[in-house]
């Protein structure tokens, strides 16, 4: 009898390491672009920018570009948009945040209203935001 309960216990201890196996096969991937925190950030005025990235963003602004610069323990997560015919462009920041394998930056260039001619200058501009925020490790992904 004795020998018949270990037989037992000996086969309920393996279907429940089977089923945990099985089980921890079927666990949901994580998507590594998924959301873990949005990230505190501020867009910089031209007089708050490091002069040095200034600098960079002066030689890059006649074209679309992206870019990173670490400074003092900050990021900065830059983007421009090219010339445009004209002024009165801005720049919305979407979003900003933290995934397991990097940082996430959407932002959309917004055109000056139609007929809004007081705000629009006749000449080139080079729109481009600055985004200020804690230093992180890890790569940004720009949308």
């Amino acid at each position: 009898m004795k020998d018949k309960c270990r037989c037992l216990m000996k086969y309920g201890i393996g279907m429940l390491v089977m089923a945990a196996v099985l089980l921890a096969g079927c666990a949901r991937q994580k998507d590594p672009m998924e959301k873990i925190k949005d990230l505190e950030f501020t867009v910089l005025a031209e007089d708050n920018i490091p002069q040095e990235l200034k600098e960079v963003i002066e030689e890059k602004k006649q074209n679309a570009f992206k870019l990173t610069y670490q400074d003092n323990g900050f990021l900065y997560i830059c983007v421009g948009y090219g010339q445009q015919i004209s002024g009165g462009y801005s720049i919305t920041v979407n979003a900003l945040y933290l995934t397991e394998n990097a940082i996430y930056a959407d932002t959309t260039l917004v055109g000056p209203e139609p007929g809004d001619q007081a705000t629009v200058q006749k000449m080139p501009s080079y729109p481009y935001v600055v985004i200020k925020t804690e230093f992180v490790d890890k790569p940004v992904v720009f949308n």
